[in-house]
């Protein structure tokens, strides 16, 4: 088979695939899917465990409320989870992390001599307030972006709490523990009711 016959072929082959592309690119604009309103397949569970997450997110207690129940003790245990980085102890060493002797209530990046992060030392101006130290021990990297704490975060708010509390104890100027809300009485909101129906109707 001389070359003229080798050409004509790949000529052939050539033009079927170009026949074949156009053929696609043509049938794509007659034939473009349209989006489902619903999945086809649904995974069982998948779209409840969502919403039920997001609703636990937004049915936490704030970190105040819960520092009235915390227990010094339970906060020790945690901190176990710190101490791979920090010391605690008055005029501890610094580790990885800074010392943390009196941090409740203590400016941010005020360790003498620790190598913060730009973000960090971008924030001397800030106090740890009972708020932001909860915000900062549920997700350090979601608190601050860029700072170099490498800790995945306590999730639930009572860990935070027992945590916060022992902390808070490791201090010569531990602040007081805020007091637990306040309950309103039970029948308080129904009592204007009964009055209003107890009261005699006026006469006509």
């Amino acid at each position: 088979m001389d070359s003229f016959e080798w050409n004509r072929i790949a000529g052939w082959v050539l033009t079927a695939a170009i026949a074949v592309l156009g053929l696609s690119i043509v049938s794509g604009y007659w034939f473009t899917p349209a989006p489902l309103e619903k999945p086809a397949y649904v995974v069982q569970g998948v779209e409840v465990e969502a919403a039920a997450a997001g609703e636990a997110a937004a049915a936490e207690p704030p970190i105040t409320a819960l520092l009235a129940s915390a227990d010094i003790a339970r906060g020790e245990n945690q901190f176990k989870k710190c101490a791979a980085c920090h010391t605690i102890e008055k005029g501890g060493a610094q580790g990885i992390g800074p010392n943390i002797w009196g941090i409740v209530g203590d400016a941010h990046a005020n360790e003498p001599g620790f190598g913060y992060s730009d973000a960090m030392a971008a924030t001397r101006s800030q106090r740890w307030t009972w708020e932001s130290l909860s915000e900062w021990l549920k997700n350090p990297r979601g608190y601050m972006p860029g700072n170099k704490m490498a800790f995945a975060g306590l999730s639930k708010p009572q860990d935070r709490a027992d945590l916060l509390a022992y902390l808070n104890s490791k201090s010569d100027a531990p602040l007081p523990l805020p007091a637990a809300p306040a309950e309103a009485p039970a029948d308080a909101a129904a009592a204007p009711a009964e009055t209003a129906a107890a009261a005699p109707a006026p006469a006509a």
